[in-house]
């Protein structure tokens, strides 16, 4: 991800379990030529103070430049989940941010369920918004939590807060309803610069934007500047890292995967076949060699002559006209 040009990857939850805390130990000898390593947690505890926090104390441990804390933005959850207060709980956003701002760390908040909360009370939303940037979050992330909110949702939502909240804004989208690429998207055509997301759209239930969907759909057909300008350059990537990523995660990509699927430029109908010969942009969207993947030309009971012509050039094999037809009943 580094090698991609990705600003931050966050790694992790120092203190929360054995595995985290032992990679926050290693990754502090990997090189890296681009990313910064963020540590992810909580705020502090209900009625506690932040200098005895646990998980406030790992973050510090884990040493890292960035931390990414999250905090609720829903009163439901304030309510049922942390029983205190929603005074209470705007104090544990303040005192975790600037605890950690105070020890040298850029802090990202990701406002965990804004859209479902501002859905409740936006002005409570908005309260937690405000809390977060005045102690000193350099980014606050509007989250789609559950996943459950739709891109219509989503662009008038942005469109209010952005006119009451003047901080940088971020993107958290869950893909619940199978929209959270689109979700993200949206945000970013609504003026949110800051993006999170997954490689091959990994997470919690039914995961994450997808970055390998997210970015060249950014770069390539919206035009945006991603990648701090190089994208052109890293994308050709795109598809060999993802790959790599699923390879060892032990996660099969599926073949139909957009952008990076090994059947996205596949072309199977002999008028498919014939025409994207002629012309690639007749079927293909895009040229798959910008991100890295390849065009495939099958053969099937639907080929037709341009399909079996093409291969038998690329196998330096020189074939007639009976040659042909004999080959294509056979098939068929």
């Amino acid at each position: 991800m580094d090698d991609l040009g990705i600003d931050i990857i966050e790694a992790g939850w120092p203190g929360s379990n054995p595995k985290d805390s032992e990679f926050f130990k290693v990754v502090k000898e990997v090189k890296l030529s681009h990313s910064k390593i963020a540590a992810f947690g909580s705020t502090r505890r209900a009625y506690t103070k932040v200098i005895d926090d646990l998980m406030m104390k790992s973050i510090l441990d884990s040493e890292v430049p960035v931390a990414v804390i999250f905090g609720k933005a829903w009163p439901l959850h304030v309510k049922e989940v942390l029983h205190c207060s929603e005074e209470e709980n705007k104090n544990m956003i303040a005192d975790s941010i600037s605890y950690l701002k105070d020890h040298g760390l850029e802090v990202i908040f990701d406002a965990e369920h804004f859209f479902d909360g501002w859905k409740e009370s936006s002005s409570y939303a908005l309260d937690v918004l405000r809390v977060a940037y005045e102690s000193g979050a350099r980014t606050v992330v509007l989250c789609d939590t559950n996943g459950g909110t739709l891109p219509t949702e989503i662009r008038e939502i942005v469109r209010q807060v952005r006119k009451e909240f003047k901080g940088p804004l971020g993107i958290h989208a869950h893909n619940d309803t199978g929209v959270a690429v689109a979700n993200s998207l949206v945000a970013v055509e609504e003026g949110i610069r800051h993006v999170q997301g997954t490689m091959i759209g990994l997470g919690e239930r039914c995961g994450n934007a997808d970055l390998t969907i997210l970015i060249p759909t950014l770069s390539i057909k919206l035009g945006y500047d991603v990648l701090k300008g190089k994208a052109k350059e890293k994308l050709k990537r795109l598809t060999e890292i993802a790959n790599h990523i699923g390879d060892l995660l032990n996660v099969n990509i599926s073949p139909s995967h957009p952008y990076i699927g090994r059947h996205a430029f596949a072309h199977k109908a002999g008028v498919h076949v014939d025409a994207v010969l002629k012309n690639p942009r007749t079927y293909e969207h895009i040229d798959p060699s910008l991100i890295g993947n390849e065009r495939l030309l099958s053969i099937s009971e639907l080929s037709g002559r341009s399909a079996l012509l093409y291969h038998a050039e690329k196998l330096g094999i020189k074939i007639s006209n009976d040659e042909l037809i004999k080959a294509l009943r056979e098939i068929k």
